[in-house]
């Protein structure tokens, strides 16, 4: 009998240190536990559920208000921010349309100037059917600058010739101040270049001189 239990200690030792031999890992170890003592996962898991407060009706109501109204004024936001954007594109657009033609403006100035400055150095009492030459390329000339004037009109350019009125900084660019006899303190008393605006822009000043108190 005593051999027999000798054996039976020695087998069960070699199964316990052989390599085939699984052991249970601990997470099976606490289910048994937990079987063991009548608790499963599941249990646990209600457990856990029951302990959490419970919201009133009124609390869970409070809160879908809070986030319909944090959602509805995010939805106002971006509605507002996309229609900031598309104003200011149609501004630009608009812009573009308008002023793109301003650079070639600023060009067919130059042309005008001379146009009205060889208009001015013809001589009046020369332009005389006498002297047809002279007469018909002054006619020439005077037609050349009402034309190139109304095609400033046709796009939205304007002259401007600020003798007698008022001194703006905007509109004019003051060249000196002297007492001019005659003339109100603070208004243009000559101008020596005429400017321009496109479409009420100012494309160019008009290169003055201002009256001022003697």
């Amino acid at each position: 009998m005593a051999s027999w239990c000798v054996r039976a200690v020695r087998q069960s030792y070699c199964l316990v240190a052989s390599p085939n031999f699984v052991r249970a890992p601990p997470r099976l170890l606490c289910t048994a536990a937990q079987r063991k003592n009548g608790q499963g996962p599941e249990e646990e898991a209600e457990k856990s559920e029951q302990s959490a407060p419970e919201k009133t009706p009124a609390e869970e109501k409070t809160q879908l208000e809070e986030q319909l109204k944090e959602m509805t004024d995010k939805y106002k936001r971006s509605l507002a921010d996309a229609e900031n954007l598309r104003r200011r594109s149609q501004k630009m657009v608009e812009d573009a349309k308008l002023y793109g033609i301003q650079g070639f403006c600023k060009d067919l100035l130059e042309v005008a100037d001379i146009l009205e400055k060889a208009t001015e150095s013809v001589p009046k009492e020369e332009v005389t059917s006498q002297n047809p030459h002279l007469k018909n390329l002054y006619d020439g000339l005077l037609m050349t600058e009402v034309q190139i004037q109304k095609v400033f009109s046709k796009h939205g350019l304007v002259k401007l010739n600020p003798e007698g009125q008022k001194f703006d900084p905007y509109e004019h660019e003051a060249l000196f101040h002297a007492p001019i006899e005659g003339k109100e303190p603070g208004t243009v008393a000559v101008v020596t270049k005429v400017g321009y605006k496109l479409h009420g822009r100012t494309l160019r000043p008009a290169l003055v001189g201002v009256a001022k108190a003697s």
